[in-house]
C-alpha cells in the first residue's frame, strides 16, 4: 500500500516534511506524485522531482493521501476532487494541512466531520480525515502517524511527542 503525497508548484514542504520522515523511518511505501508527473517547486524553494501523475497511481493501493498547503488553485481540478471523493469513501486516510484543509473542503469531503473550522484546535482527526492548521504541522504528524499504527507502543508514541512537540531530550 501506498502513502501519497499530492505535491504542486507552490506547496509547503516543511507543513509535511516531519510525517514523511515518520513514514520513511518506519518503511512505509511513499509516493510524492503531482497532476502531471512533473517536477514542482516548492513555496520554500526546492525542486522536488515526484515519481508519478496522480492518474497513473491505482486508487486502490493507496492507504493515505496527503495535501499539503500553498496555493491550491493549482490542483483544484475535478480530478483532484474526485480522487479524494473516492479515497474518503472508501475509508482510506486523508489529510490536509493549511490550505489543503480548503481543498479538502472543495472536495466535498469535510461534510459532517469535526475538522479545524468546526474546532478550536490545531488538529482534528474524524472518520479518517485529520485536517491541521499550518502551525499545526507537529501535531498533524503525529496524529497522521498514530491513525497509520507507525508507532510501536504508547512508549514509543509518548517519546515521538516529547522529542517533537514539547523539545525534550530523549
Amino acid at each position: 500500500m501506498k502513502d501519497v503525497f499530492l505535491l504542486y508548484d507552490t506547496c509547503c514542504m516543511y507543513e509535511i516534511v516531519i510525517l514523511n520522515y515518520f513514514m520513511s523511518v518506519t518503511g512505509c511505501n511513499v509516493t510524492f506524485c503531482s497532476l502531471d508527473g512533473k517536477p514542482v517547486k516548492a513555496a520554500e524553494g526546492y525542486q522536488i522531482n515526484v515519481e508519478v501523475s496522480l492518474k497513473e497511481i491505482d486508487e486502490e493501493q493507496i492507504r493515505s493521501f496527503i495535501l499539503p498547503g500553498g496555493d491550491i488553485s493549482l490542483i483544484d481540478q475535478e480530478e483532484t476532487r474526485s480522487c479524494l471523493r473516492e479515497l474518503k469513501s472508501r475509508g482510506v486516510l486523508v489529510g490536509g494541512i493549511c490550505a489543503g484543509v480548503d481543498m479538502l473542503e472543495r472536495a466535498g469531503v469535510l461534510k459532517g466531520i469535526k475538522t479545524i473550522y468546526s474546532e478550536d484546535s490545531e488538529v482534528a482527526n474524524d472518520h479518517g480525515v485529520i485536517t491541521a492548521r499550518a502551525n499545526g504541522y507537529v501535531d498533524f504528524a503525529i496524529e497522521a502517524a498514530r491513525e497509520l499504527g507507525l508507532f510501536t507502543d504508547e512508549a514509543d508514541l509518548q517519546e515521538t511527542i516529547d522529542f517533537w512537540r514539547e523539545h525534550k531530550r530523549v
